[in-house]
């Protein structure tokens, strides 16, 4: 198989491949504080929150004490609930906002 071909055949494999959709958790350890958010993709929100989280570029001004004051071993990403891949849009819409407050509540946790 040709390189352009190898190109093409993954380039399509990555556009086929499940995301998870869920809700997760960032605890803090050393001060307990808990915060619940959702994604379509937990993989990249969890990227995305550790890179503005060690650039200083997170908006959430707590989080960002939190992480410069104990460090990223003090950090934890938890998966708490996934979306079922055969949902529909609206379906997984409507789970994940529901699930997420009921996170919110159950663990005291703020907003991502």
């Amino acid at each position: 198989m040709s390189d352009k071909a190898n190109r093409k055949a993954a380039l399509a494999s990555y556009k086929e491949r499940k995301t998870p959709a869920g809700v997760y958790a960032v605890k803090c350890a050393v001060s307990a504080r808990v915060w619940v958010g959702h994604s379509a993709n937990l993989g990249a929100v969890r990227n995305r929150l550790w890179f503005t989280l060690q650039t200083g570029s997170h908006v959430d001004p707590q989080m960002l004490a939190d992480w410069k004051a104990h460090g990223r071993e003090s950090f934890t990403f938890d998966i708490l609930d996934t979306a079922k891949d055969d949902d529909t849009p609206y379906d997984r819409d409507v789970f994940l906002k529901d699930r997420t407050a009921h996170w919110r509540t159950q663990l005291g946790a703020l907003p991502v």
